[in-house]
């Protein structure tokens, strides 16, 4: 794969959109399986639930490795798809070891944030069953005057704050369709955060919403890559999409595991 075709235009070259990274098939398939996870897989928060594969942090950051789900690894073996985009080939393991999956209902969203310090500053989201608008937000610098969308609070998913205020109004934003991957990667990793509005139904070309621009459109800065006519059409000209349930796959490199580095063919490295 030749990564370099899917960089999103106006973003500061650091992330790239490779609509279709799997089949309709295949997303039926990652679906039902996940949906087939026993309940005590599930982890519940007020916003969403999620999954946790390859393995638990501990407090100083290191992964206690788990195998990955037989298929991810295997059918459709996404860890090598994610291998073969090259976008890991700098990171430790050279993919990734460590997947977050989320479930998002409509109405359910993530406030921005940052995913911390434990991953290689590369992350690769898989998007599945409906899409979402994926927003990405700078820091506000101390010299700067007050602006009217400004947060104080700046946590990463694990909640520690590096206590500085944050731009509400995204710098840009990306409409992330089903089974389309999102690679973000450099400062827009260490440096920017990333957020997704709770909200059951997107507005283009509209006054409503949060995200508009002076005429009143999203700055949808992959829209000419949206594989999918119709919503390429909506967000060009004006329409209005409603979520479903949309299941996302969060897949990073955690440099440091216990026991040091993994072995070629040991279950948890590389096939």
């Amino acid at each position: 794969m030749d990564i370099k075709q899917h960089r999103v235009p106006s973003s500061l070259e650091e992330v790239f959109y490779i609509p279709e990274f799997v089949s309709e098939a295949e997303e039926e398939y990652l679906l039902r399986k996940i949906n087939e996870s026993s309940a005590v897989k599930w982890k519940t928060l007020p916003n969403r639930r999620l999954q946790i594969w390859g393995g638990e942090l501990t407090n100083s950051n290191v992964l206690i490795p788990r195998a990955m789900p037989q298929f991810i690894t295997e059918y459709p073996d996404l860890i090598r798809r994610l291998r073969n985009t090259g976008v890991f080939s700098k990171s430790k393991h050279g993919e990734p070891n460590h997947i977050i999956v989320n479930e998002y209902l409509p109405g359910q969203g993530i406030m921005p944030h940052e995913d911390g310090p434990s991953y290689h500053p590369v992350v690769a989201t898989l998007s599945l069953g409906s899409h979402a608008v994926f927003h990405y937000h700078r820091y506000v610098e101390e010299e700067e005057p007050a602006q009217p969308e400004i947060s104080t609070s700046t946590p990463d998913l694990k909640g520690n704050s590096r206590g500085k205020p944050i731009d509400l109004s995204p710098v840009f934003s990306l409409l992330l369709e089903p089974r389309s991957l999102v690679i973000t990667a450099k400062s827009l990793y260490t440096n920017h955060l990333h957020s997704i509005d709770p909200i059951e139904r997107d507005l283009f070309n509209t006054d409503e919403g949060s995200d508009n621009d002076g005429d009143g459109r999203r700055r949808i800065a992959n829209v000419d890559m949206l594989k999918d006519e119709q919503i390429r059409r909506a967000v060009k000209e004006g329409g209005v999409f409603e979520r479903g349930p949309r299941v996302s796959l969060t897949c990073r490199d955690v440099e440091k595991v216990v026991g040091g580095t993994l072995k070629m063919n040991g279950p948890f490295g590389r096939r």
